[in-house]
């Protein structure tokens, strides 16, 4: 992150050359400094260079008073964007930012501010396609923590032509501001510092704006006091105008002091109708006029008195103070009783309940009943506009004022965690769980609590929060349902299948009893997908009727969520296509609505499903904007599952040093994150690829633990969790561990059979033939692997078929039939080369090359890469693309940069006329 100094014409230069570089790629520029230094006049500069330059400029000025209100900073940002683009966003993200700019009501469901983050980021997107956008705060430090978010969330995903410009508040010795803005590079954040003024640079200022030039003594004084900063400067100027005594008067030795006596002297009726000003977020004339209790033409002069002595600017009916200081000099020179009285009156005269329920918080030393109200009807505003970090400062000034009670607290704590504060959401929790007195309101903070433990991946702690809080629940059944359907999933993911599938058939039961449509929807859900994955089977009925009663505004998890479900067990029964479809139909949708974290989720498993389709291509794309957004994300929860699902689909692609690499990284982070369930994937993928290398033994060490926990619960072998076994059978044979393999395969043969499960009597058949093979058995195993053709008729996995075919052609040539042999290999080798998995191919090469079978040349391009150029080529944008493969601009041109320099060349062009060229 580079620091440099500005000064002088210095600044232009700098500003320059960002704007040249943001033009191309995401850039910012944090102009630094000390109170009064100058920041704001560079920032102007950039400003209108950046205008010059053609670029749209979404500017915010935020203030002190400002940091306080839910998308105060957003709103601005976002004022001059035409209703046209607003429109044209998604539904959610489009009635999220409706509510930032107060176009609708608060009411009805509330908004998720990951929708607001994304409406934002879409608004940036759909400008930058039309021209270079800048981003521009003035004073960031003032930005609200609302809007914060929201920034933060954009800057790290912009697109190229956009950038960010701002400055930031450094006092000297303390740390640079503003550390929570990232961008996709690292490096691709500058830092500047604004340097003060020389002598003659502060003598040009004073003379621009005391209009007279000061001696050189009065000069060098100046400079000496205020160390070159302009507005000290020009504040010491105006100290000798006022004084008789000139250069031998006292000049006060710091700005905070000079600010002090320049308020302090002040009368009475301005500094009231001043203190008015520091007071409000957006201060108009009137609103000055009426916490004062006089005529708006009567407040005029006196605030034009205070224009001339630069103090204020008017700027029509609105009123500014000059510099951030001298409003914080005046709102702490006023006494507490002074302050406390202003507020209350402004609480009468403000519309905005968030402002009115602010205003009678700082009026007041203790809560009153109307204060309290007035908070809690504010906070849930908050909410439903989707600013959750609002909601909780406002709960916060309520508990401050003597209103601290279990309901508030787990509120505030639910507040905390939905902005992204889950340690400070827990220790609130933590605090109520504490009092057992609390009953019922004991067990909310529990379920609650479990679910802040679930974001850990901490299932086992999860339980055992829930376990304990479920007998405070007896009295509210809602809340028991809630509680148990969590207690199953927790329970599950810990390694206590038959304990969770209890707990969920008693949620059923209670929700069946109560009549919510919804409790019941979400019971049968979880009941079905846990008995599935128990080797229970699945029950049609039970989750068609899950997913009729679902409600999808409900606030839940993705993972809990019927559809979703349903869209798993159609993948895991075998019916791909479908599963495809639904799965991809959810991921718009998380898109759209910003779920990051729950995106990460969707991805992995469309990624798997696209694997077993054998769609490497989408695959890889999904796998890459997985990559891609667990950096951004940075947590080891969306880490380890990008990275095990490309350690998967590297495996199949035979990119081994990038297998050992991801897995080893997903193991590491999934050990952060204490989930063993997570650290499942990249140990079959590894496992995987050490069959298709040959590795046996390597195979079966990678595999050991899943075996042993496979081997404890032998009914479940669907394939989402026993995808591993005909791997670890195929190293057993190899290694001559048949009494080992045995039980295995009688497993996935009895749960086939009972399910009737074309994946499971597949590779059931497949591996029995093996074994029979390696008994000696030629003949049976030939006749057995021919079953398992028939079972992959009715799968659509054109791997697992192909890697069926090739066992087929080396049985037919032990049973000397050397040209069925080769024509059998023959056809998988082309389905290997079709799907450019290369480990597999070159095994059926080695088959073929008995018979004097070459190898066919590959491809010069991945799947992923050829749909990428197909579509590029096709005229579509990179924003286009990205939209049709549901991935991210960056990643198309990753693969766009990949693709020109496989194919050596440089423009869409010449992209165009290659693909148009005919194979061969």
């Amino acid at each position: 992150m580079p620091t440099s100094a500005v000064g002088g014409l210095a600044d232009k230069q700098a500003i320059a050359d960002f704007l040249a570089e943001a033009d191309a790629d995401p850039t910012a520029l944090l102009l630094e400094g000390e109170p009064g230094i100058g920041k704001t006049s560079h920032w102007l500069t950039g400003l209108e260079q950046a205008q010059e330059r053609g670029y749209r400029v979404l500017s915010a000025t935020p203030s002190a008073a400002e940091s306080v209100l839910a998308y105060a900073g957003l709103a601005d940002l976002l004022s001059d964007v035409e209703s046209s683009t607003l429109s044209s966003l998604p539904s959610p993200q489009r009635i999220a930012l409706d509510r930032v700019l107060l176009r609708v009501e608060a009411d009805g469901e509330a908004t998720d501010q990951r929708a607001v983050a994304a409406g934002f980021l879409s608004v940036v997107v759909a400008l930058a396609d039309q021209a270079p956008v800048l981003l521009a705060v003035d004073d960031l430090h003032w930005l609200d923590p609302s809007s914060v978010h929201v920034l933060a969330y954009a800057a790290r995903r912009l697109p190229p032509r956009a950038g960010v410009l701002a400055s930031v508040r450094s006092d000297p010795g303390t740390a640079s501001g503003a550390t929570w803005l990232r961008l996709p590079r690292p490096d691709a954040i500058r830092r500047v510092q604004v340097c003060p003024l020389s002598l003659g640079g502060l003598h040009a200022v004073l003379r621009e704006r005391l209009g007279r030039s000061l001696s050189r003594p009065e000069l060098v004084r100046i400079h000496q006091i205020s160390g070159g900063n302009p507005f000290y400067a020009v504040e010491l100027g105006r100290e000798m105008d006022n004084a008789a005594t000139g250069a031998e008067m006292k000049l006060p030795g710091t700005l905070a002091e000079l600010v002090r006596v320049k308020v302090g002297r002040l009368d009475t009726e301005l500094r009231d109708a001043l203190l008015a000003v520091a007071c409000l977020a957006a201060p108009t004339i009137e609103l000055i006029a009426g916490a004062i209790g006089a005529d708006a033409r009567e407040v005029v002069p006196l605030l034009e008195n205070a224009a001339a002595s630069g103090i204020v600017v008017i700027d029509g009916r609105r009123v500014l103070f000059a510099h951030p200081l001298v409003a914080h000099g005046v709102y702490t020179d006023a006494a507490p009783a002074r302050r406390r009285q202003m507020h209350r009156r402004l609480a009468e005269l403000v519309d905005q309940p968030e402002l009115r329920a602010r205003h009678l918080a700082l009026a007041a030393t203790t809560g009153d009943s109307d204060t309290l109200d007035a908070l809690d009807a504010a906070a849930e505003i908050a909410r439903i506009r989707g600013a959750p970090a609002a909601a909780a400062e406002l709960l916060d000034l309520a508990i401050g004022l003597g209103g601290d009670t279990p309901e508030r607290r787990i509120r505030l704590a639910a507040h905390h965690f939905n902005s992204g504060d889950p340690g400070h959401a827990r220790a609130l929790l933590e605090q109520v769980i504490a009092q057992p007195s609390h009953g019922v309101l004991n067990a909310e903070a529990a379920h609650l609590l479990a679910y802040v433990r679930l974001l850990d991946d901490s299932f086992s702690e999860a339980a055992r929060v829930l376990e304990r809080g479920l007998g405070e629940a007896a009295d509210d059944m809602k809340l028991r349902v809630r509680m148990l359907v969590t207690l199953s999933f927790a329970l599950f993911n810990s390694g206590r299948s038959d304990a969770a599938v209890q707990k969920v058939e008693e949620a059923v039961i209670a929700a069946e009893r109560l009549g919510q449509p919804d409790l019941l929807s979400r019971a049968l859900g979880m009941s079905v997908i846990l008995r599935f994955m128990r080797g229970d089977g699945l029950d049609q009925l039970s989750m068609q009727r899950a997913t009729e009663l679902e409600t999808h505004e409900a606030d839940i998890p993705i993972a809990l969520r019927p559809s979703t479900q349903q869209a798993l067990l159609l993948a895991w029964t075998g019916q791909l296509e479908q599963a495809y479809g639904e799965i991809t139909a959810i991921r718009r949708r998380c898109i759209e609505r910003g779920e990051d974290g729950e995106l990460m989720f969707v991805t992995f498993h469309k990624a798997v499903i696209a694997i077993w389709r054998g769609d490497f291509a989408d695959a890889a794309l999904a796998v890459e904007d997985a990559v891609e957004r667990a950096v951004q994300l940075d947590g080891d929860v969306p880490l380890s599952v990008a990275l095990s699902n490309r350690a998967l689909l590297s495996a199949y692609t035979g990119q081994v040093d990038e297998v050992r690499r991801d897995v080893s990284a997903a193991r590491a982070a999934s050990q952060r994150c204490h989930s063993d369930r997570l650290g499942e994937w990249p140990m079959t993928a590894l496992g995987f690829l050490e069959v298709s290398l040959g590795n046996y033994e390597a195979a079966l060490a990678a595999l050991e633990p899943l075996l042993q926990k496979l081997n404890a619960a032998l009914d479940a072998t669907e394939i989402i969790s026993a995808t591993f076994v005909p791997d670890a059978v195929e190293a057993m044979v190899a290694l001559g561990r048949l009494a080992d393999a045995e039980p295995l395969i009688d497993a996935l043969e009895r749960n086939g059979r009972r399910l009737d499960r074309a994946w499971m009597l597949a590779v059931a058949s497949r591996c029995r033939a093996m074994l029979m093979a390696a008994h000696g058995d030629v003949d049976a195993a030939s006749l057995t692997v021919q079953q398992a053709m028939v079972e992959h008729d009715r799968l659509p996995m054109p791997f697992e078929r192909a890697r069926t075919q090739l066992l087929h052609g080396q049985l037919q040539r032990r049973q000397r039939r050397k040209d069925a042999s080769a024509t059998t290999v023959r056809e998988a080798l082309a389905t290997f080369e079709f799907l450019r998995t290369p480990l597999w191919a070159e095994r059926a090469r080695a088959e073929l090359a008995r018979a004097n079978i070459g190898p066919r040349r590959a491809n010069t391009l991945t799947p992923s890469e050829q749909r990428v150029a197909e579509l590029a080529a096709s005229g579509m944008t990179n924003r286009e693309v990205a939209g049709e493969l549901f991935i991210s601009p960056k990643t198309v041109e990753g693969a766009l940069a990949r693709i020109y320099h496989k194919l050596e060349i440089h423009s869409r062009a010449e992209l165009g006329q290659r693909m148009n060229q005919p194979a061969g």
